[in-house]
């Protein structure tokens, strides 16, 4: 080897990427409080979404509204998601990470408390609508979190981390049977508004993510936050100069500067200019020629997994009811009715569990595109009976099951899709998507109630297998397998 290859070769040693740190850290007790706070804002947004199943009926019951306006409850949360996604994706690659979670805490928890005390229907409508603007940034927590995660056990983490979503059901299910049949709906959603304010209280001790500082080329205030990872892990960073990813020959120069740019460099004029920019460009990358068969399949997953998860949610709800006014009898006494709902929404939420269990043994094995494609494959055909009338106990359990299958396979597109994109545009590029996935959970409330409430079940569960299957078929047509690949 000559001696300027040599000097390369040593100069090559002296730098490190933000994944060779985390992967040289590992995942100890720095990740697990960011782990537990992220958590407390997922169980938040599950705690909301869930609470519609209970709220809607009694709503109806109390303000003697029709079925589809008790539907537009739900679209109106999942309209306001839509909008919020966007916004949460493009607020956290301009400004940080941190301050897309904070614009979901303050507006989930403020105005989620306030629809308690609504006056009337249009009141509701309009606030549980600004409450789905936060909701829609919620998926930020996911990203954040994830990119504190080494590479190696990525996928793993982060189904670990939808544990708390699953968490975040169970728990609306208890509390909404222990509270509504006493204290009624306004209670139940003022207590929904809580977890929300915990974050607001520990917002103060949180960290900005190092891979969102060096994609801003703010790799100083980037070590300084993997040296306390290093620390509170009891572990070393790797020798060298942190940069922003692998050097070429044709960014030497750039490498050499980026490691001298703090946030003090950064006047509020560069970091407005700075912020227009980078939503630009974000949204130019996201439609490039390497990510637009990606980008274009992602928005179609998004949008059948949301319409799927939620119509399975409603389906549960609108068949412990719809039984009474579809049977041939046509009467069951209202408490058995409302008994049952709360029994097949918390066992249909407990069923998320071995869903997840199974995607954390899968996707870091098999890979995101089979782990997906095989679980939303199972999802229909658990489904699939559900289009004629079924003994309680055999319609209990196939929602179980499809329960399970639909929450693994969204646990493994939460991975999946921050990952294909890289760290400048990683949020606008899940924002867009989860905003597309939202209509789909618009959209199922409205096919659901306005099917089933007409005893049309057998056209609802076709419409759910029919996306089911489209799913399925874009999973496989991923071009991208990231199973054990760096972020980019």
């Amino acid at each position: 080897m000559s001696g300027g290859e040599a000097e390369a070769g040593g100069a090559e040693c002296c730098y490190y990427t933000t994944d060779d740190a985390l992967s040289h850290v590992g995942f100890g007790r720095f990740q697990a409080l960011v782990l537990a706070y992220a958590g407390v804002g997922w169980t938040a947004e599950a705690m909301e979404i869930m609470m519609l199943s209970f709220v809607g009926p009694s709503v109806k019951d109390e303000w003697g509204i029709s079925g589809q306006q008790e539907g537009l409850i739900t679209s109106a949360v999942f309209a306001g998601m839509i909008i919020g996604a966007c916004l949460g994706g493009v607020i956290s690659d301009s400004y940080g990470r941190r301050a897309g979670f904070l614009f979901t805490a303050v507006v989930t928890g403020i105005f989620g408390f306030l629809s308690a005390l609504s006056p009337n229907y249009i009141c509701l409508l309009t606030l549980r609508f600004v409450v789905g603007m936060g909701l829609g940034a919620g998926h930020v927590l996911a990203t954040w979190f994830l990119e504190f995660v080494p590479a190696a056990k990525r996928g793993t983490w982060v189904v670990v981390f939808h544990c708390t979503w699953t968490f975040g059901t169970i728990f609306q299910a208890l509390i909404a049977w222990a509270i509504m049949p006493v204290l009624g709906w306004r209670w139940l959603i003022a207590l929904s508004s809580s977890p929300c304010f915990v974050l607001l209280m520990f917002y103060g001790l949180t960290p900005e993510s190092p891979r969102y500082l060096c994609s801003r080329g703010r790799t100083t205030d980037a070590k300084f936050i993997l040296e306390r990872i290093a620390r509170m892990n009891n572990m070393a960073l790797p020798s060298g100069i942190l940069i922003q990813q692998k050097r070429s020959d044709n960014d030497v120069d750039v490498e050499t500067i980026l490691p001298l740019i703090t946030s003090q460099d950064i006047d509020a004029t560069d970091m407005r200019v700075s912020a227009k920019y980078s939503c630009t460009n974000a949204f130019r990358t996201l439609v490039s020629r390497s990510l637009i068969k990606s980008t274009l399949l992602l928005w179609f997953v998004y949008f059948a997994f949301s319409f799927a998860y939620y119509g399975i949610v409603l389906l549960t709800s609108e068949l412990s009811s719809g039984e009474r006014r579809c049977s041939p009898d046509g009467m069951h006494l209202r408490q058995q009715n409302d008994v049952r709902l709360y029994r097949d929404v918390l066992v249909t939420s407990i069923a998320e569990i071995p869903g997840l269990i199974l995607a954390a043994l899968l996707v870091d094995r098999v890979g995101r595109k089979l782990s997906m494609g095989g679980f939303i494959i199972l999802c229909f055909a658990f489904i699939a009976p559900l289009a004629v009338p079924l003994g309680e106990g055999l319609a209990s359990t196939l929602l179980f099951s499809a329960r399970a299958c639909i929450m693994g396979s969204y646990a493994v597109l939460y991975i999946y899709g921050p990952e294909i994109y890289p760290t400048s545009c990683r949020n606008t590029g899940v924002g867009v998507a989860t905003s597309l996935g939202r209509i789909g959970g618009m959209v199922a409330p409205l096919i659901v109630v306005g099917l089933l409430e007409n005893c049309h079940q057998k056209e609802a569960v076709l419409i759910f297998d029919m996306v089911l299957f489209l799913a399925a078929v874009a999973c496989a047509l991923f071009p991208l397998e990231t199973k054990g690949c760096q972020m980019q």
